[in-house]
């Protein structure tokens, strides 16, 4: 049940060994990466894709490529990925821009596409975000797709913040 979705501007796909590079440019920024312990080489990438193609193959469905329909380029990733939390196991919507390409809407316009797709096929009654408390940022786009705070965590080490959607109830 691998996902592809399309909006106005991107194309989301399943996360492929070729875009190790690219996905690299993502998560190695020291800055856009800064509310993670560090950021990820080129072999952390790697194996992110890699634990990707294992959720594929458990869940059905994990973190998708972020394509740049205009330019072709592989910007950031977004979608669902199952994730274990202090208060329980959720499905957690994600998401990850180059820093470069932040601030145009991409994470919002992806995360929508997400979502949705997710109230679609998924048999959840809620999702969550996991986010530091110092990522406005994210908070941002969390807010946009219709997520609240909901509970504290600890991940790594490190607080964070749960937010949460209830699925929609259908009229």
């Amino acid at each position: 049940m691998t996902w592809t979705l399309e909006t106005e501007r991107l194309h989301l796909r399943p996360m492929e060994l070729g875009d190790v590079d690219a996905f690299a440019a993502v998560v190695g920024d020291p800055y856009a990466m800064r509310f993670y312990p560090k950021p990820f080489d080129s072999d952390g990438a790697r194996m992110w894709i890699e634990r990707m193609h294992q959720r594929y193959e458990r869940d059905g469905f994990g973190l998708l490529s972020v394509v740049e329909r205009a330019t072709g380029e592989m910007i950031g990733d977004c979608g669902p990925a199952v994730q274990e939390t202090g208060h329980g196991t959720f499905v957690e919507l994600g998401w990850h821009v180059r820093l470069d390409r932040q601030g145009n809407g991409f994470a919002t316009e992806a995360g929508r596409a997400c979502r949705d797709q997710a109230w679609t096929v998924l048999d959840v009654d809620r999702l969550i975000s996991i986010i530091r408390p110092e990522n406005v940022p994210s908070w941002s786009v969390a807010r946009a797709l219709g997520f609240r705070p909901w509970r504290g965590d600890v991940r790594v080490g490190m607080a964070h913040v749960l937010w949460s959607m209830e699925r929609p109830v259908s009229p």
